[in-house]
Order: structure tokens, then sequence, then C-alpha cells
């Protein structure tokens, strides 16, 4: 993979996770780079739960990785505000 593949990927993988965190109820601390590794992350979750479906751009199945950073933006707003209660 060139670097320019790369961060096509990133980017791809960082609006999955845009996407996912204006669907679900909750909200990530950090900005660019945190919604890129939830959606590498989501992808490889969305990936494993449904598999490669629908269209991919850069590399990335675009609807399981929305899916799979929907399911981890939701257990990391979980998370973090089970967290700032404690």
């Amino acid at each position: 993979m060139s670097i320019l593949g790369f961060l096509l990927f990133l980017i791809v993988a960082a609006a999955c996770a845009w996407i996912a965190e204006a669907v679900v109820p909750g909200n990530v601390p950090g900005g660019f780079f945190v919604s890129a590794i939830i959606g590498i992350i989501g992808a490889w979750i969305g990936g494993s739960m449904v598999g490669n479906i629908g269209p991919s751009l850069a590399g990335v199945s675009v609807l399981p990785a929305i899916l799979g950073s929907a399911v981890l933006v939701f257990a990391t707003a979980l998370l973090s505000r089970g967290f700032r209660r404690a």
C-alpha cells in the first residue's frame, strides 16, 4: 500500500466513523485521528460481523465500516460516560 493509498484509507475510515457518530447517540472525545482509529477498528469489526458487502472506497467496505464504527462509538460512549461518573 502506498502512502497516498494509506491516507485515502484513513480519510474513508474517518468519514465512516463520523457518519457513525452522527447516527449513534453519544460523543467520542478526540479529533480526526481518533475518528480514523475508530473507523479502522470499526471497519474490522463490521467486516467480521457482516463481511465485505456494499461499495468499497480505498479498500474500505463502506456499509460494514459504518456499522462497525457505530457499534464502537456506542461502546466508547457508554464506557466514557461510566468513567466520568466514577
